[in-house]
């Protein structure tokens, strides 16, 4: 079967940017934090701080005492994302990107010129050599080459850092034999636990399935699509639709009052809200969430009549701020986040049949909003109710998704490079 995909995946990527820009970072443990606070967690580890047990998650005392002397980084997402454009462009230059899977992996479609193995390796050695010498020696990837992109992302996992696995047709099964389930894309853990009740708690035993006992544990076609997948054949992922527009933020000691808390709330809701626009969506949803320092938490949803307006939103925040549990009152939030949920794209909206001029000129507004922020930065116009605490929700980056600086940022001319130097 011929080598279709490619996968590329850079190698602890945050702290692969930071020490290819701090010369005085490489080779030494780090780990990289949302905020610096010691109640807070690294988000990414160098490779140095991973030999030592640290890892996504990993609290700073914890990582502080399985590794005396890391170095704890605070994140700076535009950097990452101006390491990521430049990135896109270099393997752009060798063969052509499919998609970006994320800020720190892209697959590469082989069809075109690259199909037979020796060609697949040496385009695959050429994104290596062109990084090393146009971006930089500290942004190492792991290279899977193979007949669909499930197999590919597989490959580029087998070896880290810095490695270059092949999967062919003699490969198949057998060097996936010793994985696990949920190495494979499409096997969370929820289908981990479907797939062994079923019988199936191995990869042999995956493999062995028939198409019609795949059918039984996804529910449906994507059982038997699987199971071509994991032969080789060349069927595409799902594809996700957008689900869900949310931001969360941990709080700095100086933010974890009631009042101050809120206020981020607020700025959080306002970004999601911009994010929703951009998207084209409407939330008929909303959801808050609040953390405290002593481990107790609280989080509420509303329902709303599906809408991207910012005032109408603010509106279901404040409602639902003040349903919460006086006993709540008196702890010291930690961390909050706001979550736009049951999302409609803008052909499923129907607009309001009794207040359609209000609603017309509040879209007119938004837009002139969006644009003042999307041209001078992020935060430039913003509502009162945010007021103070705009410097202190800033760009997040999660694993599947890239975030537009030009939406997230609060000022790309301040001390926050878009770009690496």
């Amino acid at each position: 079967m011929a080598l279709r995909s490619l996968a590329v995946d850079f190698n602890s990527f945050f702290a692969s940017c930071e020490q290819q820009e701090r010369p005085e970072l490489r080779g030494k443990p780090i780990g990289i934090v949302p905020v610096l606070a010691e109640t807070t967690c690294c988000i990414a580890a160098s490779y140095a701080a991973k030999a030592r047990g640290v890892k996504v998650g990993t609290g700073i005392a914890e990582a502080r005492a399985l590794c005396p002397g890391i170095v704890i980084v605070p994140q700076r997402p535009a950097l990452y994302i101006g390491y990521h454009r430049r990135l896109v462009e270099v393997i752009e230059s060798c063969i052509h990107i499919t998609e970006a899977k994320s800020i720190d992996e892209v697959e590469c479609d082989l069809t075109a010129t690259f199909a037979p193995r020796e060609k697949a390796v040496a385009v695959a050695r050429q994104i290596k050599e062109r990084v090393a010498r146009h971006v930089g020696p500290c942004l190492t990837s792991s290279i899977g080459i193979a007949p669909n992109w499930l197999l590919a992302k597989l490959a580029s996992d087998m070896e880290k850092p810095d490695g270059l696995v092949v999967l062919d047709d003699a490969d198949i099964p057998q060097k996936l034999l010793a994985l696990g389930l949920t190495d494979f894309c499409g096997i969370g853990p929820r289908m981990d636990h479907r797939l062994r009740a079923h019988g199936i708690d191995t990869v042999q035993k995956l493999y062995g399935a028939t198409k019609a006992e795949l059918r039984g544990v996804w529910g449906g076609v994507e059982g038997e699509r699987m199971h071509a997948r994991l032969r080789g054949e060349n069927i595409p992922l799902p594809q996700r639709e957008h689900q869900t527009v949310g931001h969360s933020h941990v709080l700095p000691p100086f933010l974890r009052t009631e009042t101050q808390s809120r206020a981020v709330l607020h700025r959080l809701l306002q970004k999601a809200a911009m994010r929703l626009r951009s998207i084209g969506h409407f939330a008929g949803g909303l959801t808050v969430f609040v953390g405290y320092r002593d481990g107790a938490s609280w989080d509420e949803e509303i329902r709303i009549n599906d809408t991207q307006d910012t005032l109408a939103l603010t509106g279901a925040l404040n409602r639902l701020w003040a349903r919460r549990p006086s006993a709540l009152r008196q702890r010291v939030p930690v961390k909050v986040g706001v979550v736009l949920n049951r999302l409609i794209p803008m052909r499923g909206h129907t607009p309001d049949l009794f207040d359609h001029a209000r609603e017309t000129a509040r879209e007119r507004l938004h837009h002139a909003l969006d644009t003042l922020n999307q041209t001078f930065g992020n935060g430039t116009v913003y509502y009162g109710s945010a007021f103070g605490v705009t410097d202190n929700a800033p760009m997040r980056i999660a694993f599947t998704r890239i975030p537009t600086p030009e939406l997230e940022e609060i000022d790309p001319r301040r001390n926050r490079r878009l770009t690496p130097k």
